[in-house]
């Protein structure tokens, strides 16, 4: 065997160890980047769960009239519909409430009556807020680890038993918000707000609105 066909051979050959040596250098990373992630989301869950414990005193939040019966009451406004991003103690917007399922996001249908807050959740129990228990209403940039542009965020604090906690609400129309916040503390101060007109709400340009649902 000549020189040249020698050389040839061992760059065929180093060039194979290093393809060989480049796969095993990126399966090794890889399963370290999938250790990794494993476990920050068992860390994850285990906060949450021990979230859970700290908050099982809290009572469950009522549930939803039917919306169809006697106790429903009538719309003060237009169904809110858009996305539920969790419910945190009051004040706290990090600290979400785990506990009944109020930490899960969702997809939303509000609706607000004489007699209080339904919320519907596809992904999650509904839950209603008597009109006795609601707070106040505000707009906000952040609710439950959400973040949004200035006023994006339609907050409502309420009472769950003792206890009050921030709902964070989007609603498709954003627009909507100011209604929302302004009949809410209407019915807060005990000047419950004409019923809404029958029918679905107005929303032109639809198009060019934020916070459609994911």
């Amino acid at each position: 065997m000549n020189s040249s066909t020698g050389t040839t051979v061992l760059l065929a050959a180093e060039k194979k160890s290093a393809e060989v040596s480049d796969w095993g250098q990126y399966l090794l990373w890889t399963g370290v980047f999938v250790v990794l992630i494993g476990g920050v989301y068992a860390l994850m869950w285990r906060a949450w769960k021990k979230r859970g414990r700290r908050q099982a005193d809290l009572p469950a939040p009522a549930s939803a009239p039917d919306a169809d019966g006697p106790d429903a009451g009538t719309p003060l406004l237009p169904t809110l519909s858009g996305r539920y991003f969790g419910t945190t103690m009051a004040g706290r917007w990090l600290e979400r409430v785990v506990a009944h399922g109020l930490g899960t996001r969702s997809t939303v249908d509000a609706t607000l009556t004489e007699k209080g807050l339904r919320v519907d959740r596809p992904a999650a129990a509904g839950f209603f807020v008597p009109a006795a228990d609601l707070v106040e209403a505000r707009f906000e940039k952040a609710a439950a680890g959400k973040v949004l542009p200035e006023g994006g965020l339609l907050v409502v604090t309420w009472r769950l038993g003792d206890t009050l906690v921030d709902s964070g609400l989007r609603s498709d129309h954003v627009a909507d918000h100011d209604a929302w916040v302004d009949a809410v503390n209407r019915l807060v101060a005990g000047d419950v707000p004409a019923a809404a007109p029958a029918g679905p709400a107005a929303h032109p340009n639809v198009n060019d609105q934020e916070g459609t649902r994911q």
